[in-house]
């Protein structure tokens, strides 16, 4: 990393800072999206208040003074920051530190006004993807009223949204049941009643008739990883899933499918819901957050809306 990328990230973090999203959580510079060359390893996110720096590759030795340098600048002392957290990614079991602030094991943010609990330095993934910030929201308009389904749940942010937005209910599937306590936990923070919420821990293509008993609905959501050992391969398992949706769905139902795989491009899901559910239509393409600039729309965040 030369002297000008480390200036352009200074910049762009003064900036940030200069005019930061206090109590609300957004990505603050998105460098994985190749616009800015020699700092495509590097991404940094305000979370409520924590600066979490993460690198995905190991750093020129000029990065930590720079970003030490931040704490003394008049634009980070004005904006309201409690911490400065670096997560090494790409260290196994992700190896974080605290540069400033007292460290917190597990936080609560706001994203449009709903709370999260997050874990800081202790896993790799905090427990809210932030690119997918439009695809919650585009759920929590979507939602009054209906039954939604969301696999490959996680933390259940999904979920929170579609009970935000008034869904009577929704089933959350996912074989991580320790994720599955979390997203308890946040749909517990918002002060939902968790009788309109279920939590199924189990492997999605050992459990269809559960799933099934719990329909049909009205709203599917997919967000699988790209991979997952042993449970799931994005080109191989996502058609067995497609197929699935016609005897899922109610009546005018709406599925919103999603990949994340740079690699993998929106055609791969519309022909494959063209080839397993020819019922389901292509609506639309939702928009990824401002916040995160990729020189290519094809390796970018795709979420995809499908209705019956």
């Amino acid at each position: 990393m030369t002297d000008a990328p480390l200036a352009t990230l200074r910049q762009h973090l003064l900036q940030a800072l200069h005019n930061p999203p206090g109590d609300e959580t957004r990505r603050l510079f998105h460098g994985r999206g190749r616009c800015w060359p020699g700092l495509e390893q590097i991404t940094v996110d305000w979370l409520s208040g924590i600066v979490l720096v993460m690198l995905f590759r190991e750093p020129d030795a000029a990065l930590r003074p720079l970003l030490l340098e931040l704490l003394d600048t008049p634009e980070w002392q004005a904006s309201g920051a409690r911490g400065l957290l670096l997560q090494h990614r790409y260290v196994h079991g992700s190896e974080s530190e605290w540069l400033a602030g007292e460290e917190q094991a597990q936080w609560t943010i706001r994203e449009d006004g709903l709370r999260y609990l997050l874990d800081l330095g202790s896993k790799q993934n905090s427990g809210l993807f932030l690119d997918m910030r439009l695809g919650r929201q585009w759920v929590r308009q979507q939602a009054a009223g209906k039954r939604v389904l969301n696999l490959f749940a996680y933390t259940c942010g999904f979920s929170v949204a579609a009970i935000a937005g008034g869904a009577t209910r929704v089933v959350n599937l996912d074989m991580a049941r320790a994720a599955l306590t979390r997203g308890r936990d946040n749909h517990r923070l918002n002060q939902h009643d968790l009788s309109q919420v279920e939590f199924l821990g189990h492997e999605l293509f050992k459990s269809w008739g559960k799933v099934r008993k719990s329909g049909p609905y009205d709203l599917i959501i997919i967000d699988p990883p790209s991979f997952q050992k042993g449970s799931f391969a994005l080109t191989q398992d996502y058609a067995r899933i497609l197929r699935r949706l016609p005897e899922l769905l109610g009546e005018r139902g709406t599925v919103l499918a999603c990949v994340n795989d740079p690699d993998t491009g929106p055609d791969f899901l519309i022909a494959g819901m063209a080839t397993e559910a020819p019922q389901l239509r292509f609506v639309e393409r939702l928009e990824n957050p401002p916040e995160f600039p990729d020189i290519s729309p094809e390796s970018g965040l795709k979420a995809l809306v499908f209705e019956l």
